[in-house]
């Protein structure tokens, strides 16, 4: 008989924000595995369970569950200290993560080295920087694409680290002259955290082709959002590694054989952070007020966030490349205090209508966004946990949604703890 056990995936479908660890979180009450399969610690999930409010940046947000197991997959690149002092922070808080917490002995390593030339980079650019986190996730993915990166199983044979890592500040030095870093302060610095990381460390290849195997539930969490995928966001204003289904596969070594549902997070209007497009951003009092009723201010960075209306264009490209089985619809409540709430159902360009996300940017300069203007419902939907409970104008905008992507909603967030999700079967 052939073996069915499939992983579900949870992803971005905008440009990030969505809320997808929330997601993460109440699906992981029922996984046995929850692995992160790209990004690093420039993305940011909030959790509040039981009252505790986690933030969550490289690490899985399957650790809040304690019978869940989370697993860092190749894909992600790690900053060690930071993987330390944020699990630090959530031991803090009561989470045990003994035994629990593993990580891809292929990892790629970000080092301070990778933040300091982020921001050189940014400074390079000027006014056509991209808006990094500077977390030296970009440049780290650089060095791996450019083959002269350092992954997690070199601290185990740390000779060979040290020559890759001289040689790579070495290499940055003739680039960007010279700035100021500590070898040698670096080296000693790693040789600890190998030995502090190695009970961490798993071939977590094979750990997964067994655990799935052996029927078990894994959940893969995705970091950033479609918009921001290296090759299908808003380039070069994307991230720098795939956040798109793709890098499910890519990312922890399953093939894509094993993947089943597909739940795209997808907010109620549309958020984004640093430079690039926005079709729908409004940079009125409206704009203002999703932002301040929303809370849409940055986890890792603490940025104000660009708002917007809700961007169909956005979650029907989105949709194309994921192909989404159900979506998570979140911060619905936000859009309670506003009387007529507008949806983006298509673009001008140079005269003709478009219905689909364009690759070029100045396409996107001069484009006209065509919105759909529906009735707001003026009502406190925070308690709401059946679907019928919302209000008729509520529905109808979730409805709208529904017809026009061909896909469900089967997740409406109706505020910020874990409890405040409405489910609907699908």
């Amino acid at each position: 008989m052939a073996d069915t056990n499939k992983a579900t995936v949870v992803l971005g479908s905008q440009w990030g924000d969505e809320g997808k660890g929330k997601l993460a979180d109440l699906l992981a009450a029922d996984a046995d595995i929850c692995a992160r399969c790209q990004g690093g610690n420039n993305a940011g999930h909030t959790i509040i369970a039981d009252g505790v409010k986690y933030a969550f940046h490289m690490l899985p947000s399957g650790l809040v569950n304690p019978s869940c197991v989370s697993v860092v997959g190749s894909g992600v690149v790690l900053h060690l200290p930071g993987f330390f002092g944020e699990l630090e922070e959530l031991e803090e808080k009561g989470l045990n993560c003994d035994g629990r917490l593993f990580v891809s002995d292929r990892c790629h390593l970000v080092f301070d080295l990778h933040q300091i030339v982020d921001g050189l980079k940014e400074v390079e650019l000027g006014r056509g920087s991209i808006g990094t986190t500077r977390k030296g996730i970009g440049p780290t993915y650089s060095t791996k694409a450019s083959r002269s990166g350092i992954r997690v199983h070199h601290l185990y044979h740390f000779d060979e680290f040290e020559k890759r890592f001289r040689s790579l500040v070495a290499s940055r030095h003739r680039r960007y002259g010279d700035f100021e870093y500590d070898v040698e302060k670096e080296l000693q610095r790693y040789r600890e955290l190998a030995e502090r990381l190695r009970p961490y460390v798993i071939d977590s290849v094979e750990y997964l082709y067994n655990e799935l195997k052996a029927q078990k539930k894994v959940l893969i969490e995705g970091a950033n959002a479609l918009m921001l995928d290296i090759d299908f966001g808003t380039y070069p204003y994307v991230t720098s590694s795939s956040t798109a289904i793709g890098g499910a596969s890519t990312g922890l070594g399953i093939p894509p054989s094993r993947i089943g549902n597909v739940i795209g997070v997808a907010k109620a209007y549309t958020t984004r952070v640093g430079g690039g497009p926005f079709p729908s951003e409004l940079t009125d009092d409206v704009g203002q007020k999703l932002r301040d009723v929303g809370a849409e201010y940055g986890v890792t960075t603490g940025r104000p966030r660009r708002c917007g209306w809700l961007d169909l264009v956005v979650l029907r490209y989105s949709n194309m490349v994921n192909g989404y089985t159900s979506l998570n619809l979140t911060k619905l409540d936000v859009l309670d205090v506003f009387d007529e709430i507008k949806v983006a159902v298509s673009y001008t360009i140079n005269g003709k209508n478009v219905t689909s996300f364009p690759a070029d940017l100045d396409d996107l300069e001069t484009a006209t966004v065509n919105y759909v203007t529906l009735p707001g419902w003026n009502k406190d939907i925070s308690k709401c946990r059946k679907f019928e409970e919302l209000p008729k104008n509520c529905q109808d905008y979730v409805r709208f949604i529904e017809k026009d992507l061909g896909v469900p909603v089967e997740w409406i967030g109706v505020g910020a703890s874990r409890d405040a999700m409405i489910k609907i079967d699908v």
